[in-house]
């Protein structure tokens, strides 16, 4: 595990000490994704210890967090959800009474909330960073955080209106250029926060039709069926293989998060999105159709949805030209980095200043 910057080394005067907070999936790739922001810097990661967090422990100083999360009462189980919560409280208060870091950036959600309350009452500087999958809104995680936080950043203008943003950034934009050669092969990934055998029933069927004639990939995560039929079935893949498998897959299949959608159109792969939905138990609200639909809007890919089933939207796109996309941080990163310029040497540093008067 690789050990940040010591903030006693010479030179280290004006190194802030970071908390970089987020759950699975999308929020914590953001986070990576803004790495010329917080590299310069102390830094450590707050996260969830799912496959993603585990591949971030492997590089860098990583303190896990119990998932919780409002939804999980809205699905039924509220105690666990309470006992969860719990759990995360005292594991946050700890890893903040421990590490007093001068600033935290964050991008949510639910089980970062006691983290960002702790720093925020023992006087760090809170950066909140809403979710790229609302386009029309803010998160339910920006609404309850957001008086908290010192700053406020939105990545979509229909969401900063309501939610009285400091700043906005659009990050989505489309790649020039040829996409990577692939092979036949198609790769479905449920990610690894919640089960979705839906999804997986669906390839398996659309291999049985002999719809798929490619080599198939299913990455299953915490799901109970395990689908018959097709070449190879995993639980957990470690990300750095799962973008080894997407540089080469020719199609993807996967849930309406952004983390999946984004790092699958980076690599230019034909994508079908099957959003999750709260009516079926497989998420705790409809947010992922409003994020596929946002994606189908601009032309990136199919969606399985009330008026397209899998076998259509899979001969959609292999109809259609893929297009590529990734999201341009340049300017986000640029607004972060003076920010942090801005703040003052962390409080560890003031006390040597002080002693040493």
């Amino acid at each position: 595990m690789a050990a940040p910057l010591p903030r006693d080394t010479p030179g280290s005067e004006k190194k802030l000490k970071l908390a970089l907070c987020a759950s699975g999936g999308g929020h914590v790739r953001q986070i990576l994704d803004l790495e010329s922001v917080w590299r310069d810097h102390d830094f450590f990661f707050v996260t969830e210890d799912l496959a993603l967090g585990r591949s971030i422990a492997a590089k860098y100083r990583t303190l896990f967090v119990a998932h919780y999360a409002l939804g999980q009462a809205r699905l039924g189980a509220p105690f666990r959800m309470l006992a969860a919560a719990l759990r995360n409280l005292f594991q946050s208060l700890g890893i903040v009474l421990r590490e007093r870091p001068d600033a935290v950036i964050t991008t949510g959600a639910g089980s970062m909330f006691f983290v960002l309350l702790c720093a925020r009452l023992l006087g760090a500087k809170i950066i909140l960073i809403d979710s790229f999958a609302r386009f029309t809104a803010p998160s339910a995680f920006a609404r309850i955080a957001g008086p908290m936080a010192h700053v406020r950043v939105s990545q979509s203008h229909a969401s900063a209106a309501q939610w009285q943003a400091t700043e906005t950034f659009d990050p989505l934009c489309v790649l020039e250029g040829a996409r990577p050669a692939k092979e036949p092969l198609l790769f479905a990934t449920v990610g690894a926060t919640l089960p979705f055998d839906r999804l997986i029933r669906m390839v398996e069927q659309a291999k049985r039709d002999g719809l798929l004639p490619e080599r198939v990939i299913v990455q299953v995560g915490d799901g109970r069926y395990l689908p018959a039929g097709v070449e190879e079935v995993r639980d957990a893949i470690p990300f750095e293989e799962v973008k080894d498998i997407l540089r080469r897959a020719d199609i993807v299949v996967c849930h309406g998060g952004t983390g999946s959608l984004i790092t699958a159109l980076q690599q230019g792969c034909r994508v079908i999105a099957v959003p999750r939905l709260f009516a079926l138990g497989e998420h705790y609200d409809d947010h992922q159709l409003e994020i596929t639909a946002a994606f189908a809007q601009r032309g990136l890919l199919a969606v399985v949805d009330e008026t397209q089933d899998f076998a259509t939207a899979l001969a959609t796109v292999r109809a259609q030209t893929p297009v590529m996309a990734t999201t341009d941080l340049t300017a986000l990163s640029s607004y972060l980095a003076d920010l942090l310029k801005a703040e003052p040497a962390g409080r560890a540093v003031q006390a040597r200043r002080r002693s040493a008067a």
